[in-house]
This record gives C-alpha cells, structure tokens and sequence, in this order.
C-alpha cells in the first residue's frame, strides 16, 4: 500500500465535483423580446423627456437671465426635435431588428425546403 492519494479516486472525486458544479450553475438570462406595446411607450417616454428637458432647461436659463418666454420657447422646440430624433432612430433599430429576424426566418423556411 501507498501512502499517497489513489490518482484513479481523485479522478472520480474530481469528475463527481465538476458534475456538482455544473448541475448548480444558473442559466444564462434569456433576453426578453419586447412587445409592439412596450416598443410603442418607449418611443413615447423618449419624445416626453425631450421636451421636459428641453423646457425644465429653457425655464431655469429664463429665470436666471429674466427673459421668461424666449430660452422656454426655443429649447422646448429644441427638445421636441431631440424627442422626434431619438424616436426615429428607435423606429429605424426595431425595424432593422424585424428585417433581420423575417430574414432569418425565410432562410429557415428555405432550409427546410430542400431537406
């Protein structure tokens, strides 16, 4: 008999430890795919904060100078345009994101197809 560890028990140790190890990891997060409502109110909070920072802005920048309507006016209107912007880029993500999953999907059917 050896004093030392057995390698053929260590090895089975190890095997049991690293199937204990995988059998309690997590799962990866699954990424949630967002409805056309969620989508939709997305769009409409971008467009709400443009022109609340645009007029919270304007309204302090009046107070601070006393020009009241003037800084208000044109940096609401300069929100509404950051709103607008940031909207559409939104739009123009969702529907490149769209494109590409019918795109995957027609490959898929066509895969099928020849099979």
């Amino acid at each position: 008999m050896t004093n030392g560890p057995e390698p053929d028990r260590l090895d089975e140790l190890q095997a049991r430890i690293d199937a204990l190890k995988k059998a309690s990891r997590p799962e990866p997060a699954v990424v949630k795919n967002f409805g056309a409502a969620d989508q939709g109110w997305r769009m409409v909070i971008e467009l709400v904060a443009g022109l609340m920072v645009g007029a919270g802005l304007g309204y302090g920048i009046d107070l601070l100078l006393g020009t009241l309507p003037i800084f208000l006016v044109v940096l609401t209107l300069l929100g509404f345009g950051a709103g607008v912007r940031v909207m559409l880029r939104t739009a123009k993500e969702i529907q490149d994101k769209n494109a590409r999953g019918a795109a995957a999907a027609d490959e898929g059917e066509d895969d099928g197809k020849r099979g």
